[in-house]
């Protein structure tokens, strides 16, 4: 018999949800691990950040340390710094670019490793 596994909130942000996060959301949609959404903190994001999403994350990805600055100002009591982490990952990269894939899947995994122990 199978057990299953818990598996853990991701919320990837970038400023629009136009490539940075939306790459990151392709790249764990399937992983066992995560349960994974993408948002925008922008006024014109593809998809915006709401209350709701910060809610359902365990874990917070930003690109920037300027991200993590606009969460801390503006959704500072649904968002505690313990969740958030910055990839330091600048948002210069289209959709899917390979320098992206690999800049995100090196950065989230040894920032899941030293969250979680996965």
């Amino acid at each position: 018999m199978l057990r299953e596994v818990a598996r853990s909130n991701a919320l990837f942000i970038c400023s629009t949800n136009l490539s940075s996060s939306p790459t990151a959301e392709r790249i764990y949609c399937d992983d066992p691990r995560l349960a994974v959404r993408s948002r925008g903190l922008g006024p014109k994001a593809a998809r915006r950040i709401s209350l709701e999403d910060l809610d359902w994350a365990e874990i917070i990805f930003v690109m920037e340390e300027a991200q993590l600055d606009q969460l801390q100002a503006n959704y500072q009591e649904a968002c505690p710094a313990s969740k958030i982490r910055v990839l330091d990952i600048p948002e210069r990269y289209p959709l899917m670019d390979l320098r992206l894939v690999t800049l995100l899947q090196e950065k989230v995994e040894s920032l899941l490793k030293e969250h979680y122990g996965k």
